[in-house]
């Protein structure tokens, strides 16, 4: 009885929710601008500086590899690609909104997505350090705490997943509500105005505002936070013995 009454339909719906088709366009620019880079690299003199987009790309990859070389260490050299990819996807991500189409954030799967990657990039690194001694960390101190740590292990991901999606849907939330706040107070005082009309009164001037805060300035916020929270989370599962044989082994 109870399944008669469910819907299956929505589990095969061709249907492409908003917050979807806005990653895909991000993707998408990411992708093409990515492409008119490395044909920009290509044509380029590498005895002249670099100009315009091939000249920012450059900063932000010396960027990125500086700073995953400075928190990270010498043991994820290259790890700056990853890095900048997420950074780049995540900011553009949070100022999507400023076109009018949904943020990409604000539907749960983008940033469970993330924070899976992540996740798994911990426990890969963990394994590549540890080896079989991996599975030593759930049986840590004694044996009988195996469920807690079982538990435990999911904390990195629920903490990158919901600061992204709550952060995310609590700006729209707000904007949703002054937009409506807005226009509720355009209808009382203005009105004899065409409703056509009566939208630009004070939305315009008023919402570029909060914009910048939700949009720009959380979504570099939220972006720094996420990226670092995910290299140190990677870096505390390489053994600090194995830094030592890295760092010994560079020396010589």
């Amino acid at each position: 009885m109870i399944l008669a009454s469910l819907d299956f339909s929505q589990f095969f719906s061709t249907e492409l929710a908003g917050e979807v088709f806005s990653s895909i366009c991000v993707v998408f620019i990411i992708c093409v601008l990515a492409i008119i880079v490395s044909i920009l690299a290509r044509k380029a003199d590498p005895l002249k500086k670099p100009k315009g987009l091939l000249f920012i790309a450059e900063t932000g990859v010396n960027f990125f590899d500086g700073l995953v070389s400075n928190l990270m260490g010498p043991r994820f050299e290259g790890f700056g690609g990853f890095i900048m990819a997420i950074a780049v996807y995540l900011f553009l991500s949070f100022i999507w909104g400023l076109t009018g189409l949904p943020s990409p954030c604000t539907y749960l799967a983008v940033p469970l997505s993330l924070g899976l990657i992540v996740f798994v990039l911990i426990h890969a690194t963990s394994i590549k350090y540890t080896k079989w001694k991996y599975f030593k960390r759930y049986v840590d101190p004694i044996p009988i705490f195996l469920p807690v740590n079982l538990i435990s292990m999911w904390a990195p991901l629920l903490s990158l997943t919901m600061r992204l999606f709550g952060n995310a849907i609590a700006g729209w939330t707000l904007m949703t509500i002054i937009y409506w706040g807005f226009a509720k107070i355009q209808d009382l005082i203005f009105s004899a105005i065409p409703s056509v009309f009566r939208e630009i009164v004070f939305t315009p001037f008023l919402t570029p505002l909060l914009h910048c805060y939700f949009d720009l300035f959380s979504g570099f916020i939220q972006t720094t936070v996420f990226i670092f929270l995910s290299m140190i989370f990677i870096s505390m599962e390489a053994p600090e013995e194995e830094l030592e044989k890295v760092m010994v082994k560079g020396g010589k």
